[in-house]
């Protein structure tokens, strides 16, 4: 009888990042490097954020959540050193805005400059980091 036919739904499962020996063998390092550039801005701004993590995501650079953690992308250590400092600041600045509004941008342009300018330059590179470490 078709009256009693189950329907069964298609699961999605999420694809996980992996432990790659390349994450291993970079993630403490890109956690100095965040730790420090994130003491060196927040000179400036005067924030706190409660945990910083080091993460092998595959399509991020960082995020900041609602209870003031910050996530990082161990690829940063691969990029050059103004455009990992406008992803520390861009996430540093989401704890006093969690939000891309006017306020945000000129949170972040007061310590990078041309931030739209920067962000194209930050696609060229990840057209190169994600797909050759992953």
């Amino acid at each position: 009888m078709n009256w009693f036919k189950p329907k069964f739904r298609k699961v999605r499962r999420r694809r996980s990042t992996s432990v790659t020996p390349h994450y291993l063998a970079h993630k403490e390092a890109a956690r100095e490097i965040a730790l420090a550039r994130l003491q060196y801005f927040n000179n400036h701004y005067g924030l706190s954020w409660n945990r910083v993590a080091i993460r092998n995501q595959r399509s991020r650079w960082g995020s900041c959540s609602s209870k003031g953690n910050l996530n990082f992308n161990y690829r940063i250590i691969f990029l050059p050193e103004h455009l990992r400092d406008y992803i520390i600041v861009h996430e540093l600045c989401h704890l006093k805005e969690l939000n891309h509004g006017p306020d945000f941008w000129y949170l972040v342009a007061e310590q990078s400059p041309d931030p739209h300018t920067v962000k194209k330059e930050l696609h060229e590179w990840e057209r190169k980091l994600f797909v050759v470490t992953k």
